[in-house]
C-alpha cells in the first residue's frame, strides 16, 4: 500500500513539473517583438535583422519581420498593426525615424518601447544601436582621396533616408573639404530597393558624359559594387571606389586589384547581440544608460 502512494506522489510530482515547464515556455514564448524595415532588400540589413532574429528567438521571444520595400507610408501603417496587435517592443531595422512620427506617437501612447537597429534618434525611439558612421564615411574618403594623389573630381552616392548612410556622407564629406585639391562635383540619390543596378546606370551616365572624375565615394556597398561593373564594362581604369559595410561581394572585389579599393566592416553580429540584451534588460525593468550605442567597424582594402 505505502509503495503505491509512492507511485502516485512521482507521478503527481512528474505531472507537476512537466506543467510548470510547459507553463516556463509559454511564458517566454509570450514575448513578441515586431521588426519593421523598409530595407530587407538591402544585403547587411537583411543579416543585422536574421541575427537579431536569431538571439531574440533564442531568449523565447516570438518575433515578426515587416519589409515595406522602401515604402515608408506603408511602413507607419506596419508600425500601427504591431501596436494594435500588443506587441511587447519594436524594433526599427534601418530607416529614419523622422519619417515615422506618426507610428512612433501610436507605439509611444501605448506603452510599447521602440528601439532602432541602426536607424536613428527621434522623440518615441528609447536608443539606437549602430556604428559610428560618420568615422566609417571618414575612413572610406581618406582612402579615396590618397588613391587619387590628393587631387581631382569625386561623385558621391548618397542616400538619405537611411540616417547611417547620410551620417557617412557628411563624414566623408568632411575630409573632402579638407582636401584643396579635391572637389565634389556631384552628389547622387541612389535609389533602394536596387540600388546596384540603379548605380551601375548613374555610372554609365556619367562615364558616357565624360564626366572628369577621378574618384566615386559610395554610402554602402552595393552602389559601389555597381560602379563597378561599369567602370570595368567600360574599360575605364582611372577612376578609384570605396564603399561601406563589408560585405563578401565587396571583399571579393577589392581582392581583385580592381577599382574597388576599400570598405568597412560593421559589426553586425554585436549590434545584434547588444540590442537583444538591452530589450531583455528593459523587460526587466533596467532603462538603458545611454540613447546611443556605437559600435566600431574595421577597414578592409
Amino acid at each position: 500500500m505505502k509503495r503505491n502512494w509512492v507511485i502516485v506522489l512521482v507521478v503527481l510530482i512528474s505531472g507537476m513539473s512537466l506543467l510548470m515547464a510547459a507553463g516556463s515556455q509559454e511564458t517566454g514564448s509570450s514575448t513578441r517583438v515586431a521588426v519593421v524595415t523598409p530595407y530587407m532588400a538591402n544585403a547587411t540589413t537583411a543579416y543585422v535583422i536574421e541575427q537579431f532574429k536569431a538571439e531574440a528567438e533564442q531568449k523565447g521571444w516570438k518575433v515578426s519581420v515587416s519589409d515595406t520595400a522602401g515604402d515608408f507610408g506603408l511602413l507607419v501603417s506596419r508600425i500601427e498593426d504591431a501596436v494594435a496587435q500588443g506587441v511587447d517592443a519594436i524594433v526599427l531595422g534601418m530607416g529614419d525615424p523622422v519619417q515615422m512620427t506618426k507610428g512612433l506617437d501610436a507605439a509611444k501612447a501605448a506603452d510599447i518601447p521602440v528601439f532602432g537597429l541602426d536607424a536613428g534618434l527621434v522623440d518615441g525611439v528609447l536608443l539606437n544601436i549602430t556604428s559610428d558612421n560618420a568615422d566609417l564615411g571618414r575612413q572610406t574618403a581618406e582612402v579615396l582621396v590618397q588613391a587619387m594623389g590628393k587631387t581631382g573630381n569625386v561623385v558621391m552616392y548618397t542616400h538619405d533616408p537611411h540616417p547611417g548612410v547620410r551620417a557617412r556622407a557628411v563624414g566623408a564629406a568632411e575630409v573632402f573639404d579638407s582636401y584643396p585639391g579635391i572637389t565634389v562635383i556631384q552628389k547622387v540619390h541612389i535609389d533602394v530597393p536596387g540600388p546596384v543596378d540603379n548605380a551601375r546606370k548613374v555610372t554609365e551616365d556619367l562615364i558616357t558624359a565624360k564626366t572628369p572624375m577621378k574618384g566615386i565615394w559610395a554610402g554602402w556597398d552595393e552602389p559601389a559594387y555597381g560602379t563597378t561593373q561599369a567602370l570595368e564594362a567600360s574599360s575605364v581604369t582611372d577612376v578609384k571606389v570605396v564603399g561601406i559595410d563589408g560585405t563578401d561581394f565587396a571583399k571579393g572585389e577589392i581582392a581583385k586589384g580592381g577599382p574597388f579599393l576599400a570598405t568597412i566592416e560593421q559589426d553586425f553580429d554585436t549590434m545584434a547581440a547588444t540590442l537583444a540584451d538591452v530589450i531583455a534588460d528593459y523587460f526587466e525593468g533596467k532603462m538603458p544608460e545611454n540613447n546611443l550605442i556605437q559600435i566600431s567597424g574595421n577597414l578592409i582594402q
